[in-house]
């Protein structure tokens, strides 16, 4: 194996050689020295001036991320862990041990009725075809009696609240935050007194969702109570959003009784309509 050898550079051997390389090199030296000086003065502050703005939006970016997350956060949750937060809630019953048989609420939608004892009977049937439907049910009880209630045989499966003489409106308030049914796709708030023989609320929840009607509530027959004409159901069309009648309600019709008109007996939102309404009810209700 041979080795490379490098032979040293060499140098004049006389004094006089030495100091003729000397000159000639140390002007050469110097002037690349002032180059190199000349370009770090020009270019070194520019440099620093873009890295300290790099540094600044970085920083910036950087605060603006942490504050909105904090921002983004339900009040008094910014100082615990983001994984242990829980945003909403829904009524799905628990066991008090083990697991429920169905966690799936994607598809749940809530019922909540403002009942009497004495429209028991009408109740029953409205209860037993909701819950069939895949709802949760909850029940506002205004006259305070909750107990008579145990004979049927669903009386477990929904969601009892007692307050005597408070209406729907003032239940609703109180137990309905949007937070708390976020889970719900559809809340139908009804009164006690409504015939459900001829609804199917998942052929409803299908129509209101594929029309993208957020607020709205079932046709009426028309051998039902009508107050007002456009409730009641239109024989040609799954929907209908005007009525028309002469001298009172034409195609140029932009107001109620004609059109935008919903009954409060047996109003249906959506969930980001009652995110609206919740805060529409006012405390005295």
């Amino acid at each position: 194996m041979k080795a490379l050898i490098i032979p040293p550079v060499s140098q004049p051997s006389d004094s006089k050689s030495r100091r003729s390389y000397w000159c000639s090199v140390f002007p050469a030296a110097s002037f690349l020295f002032l180059i190199i000086f000349a370009v770090y003065a020009f270019i070194a502050p520019d440099y620093k001036e873009k890295l300290s703005r790099w540094e600044i939006a970085d920083t910036f970016q950087n605060f603006k991320f942490s504050d909105c997350k904090n921002r983004c956060r339900p009040p008094g949750s910014e100082s615990l862990p983001e994984g242990i937060v829980s945003k909403t809630s829904n009524f799905q019953m628990r066991p008090l041990w083990g697991f429920p048989k169905n966690e799936d609420n994607s598809s749940i939608n809530l019922l909540a009725v403002a009942v009497g004892i004495k429209q028991r009977d009408l109740v029953n049937k409205m209860v037993k075809k909701f819950l069939s439907s895949n709802f949760s049910v909850m029940l506002f009880h205004y006259d305070g009696i909750v107990d008579e209630w145990r004979d049927f045989e669903w009386n477990d499966r929904v969601i009892h609240v007692s307050a005597r003489n408070q209406t729907k409106w003032w239940f609703a308030k109180r137990f309905l935050h949007p937070d708390i049914v976020a889970a719900c796709n559809y809340i139908f708030l009804w009164d006690e007194d409504l015939g459900v023989e001829n609804l199917n609320p998942k052929r409803y929840v299908s129509i209101v969702k594929s029309e993208g009607l957020h607020i709205s509530q079932p046709a009426l027959d028309y051998k039902s109570l009508v107050h007002q004409q456009i409730t009641v159901r239109a024989s040609k069309s799954g929907v209908h959003r005007r009525t028309y009648k002469p001298g009172l309600c034409d195609a140029n019709s932009t107001a109620p009784p004609c059109t935008g008109w919903v009954e409060m007996m047996a109003p249906v939102f959506s969930r980001a309509a009652w995110r609206c309404v919740w805060y529409m009810i006012q405390v005295f209700y």
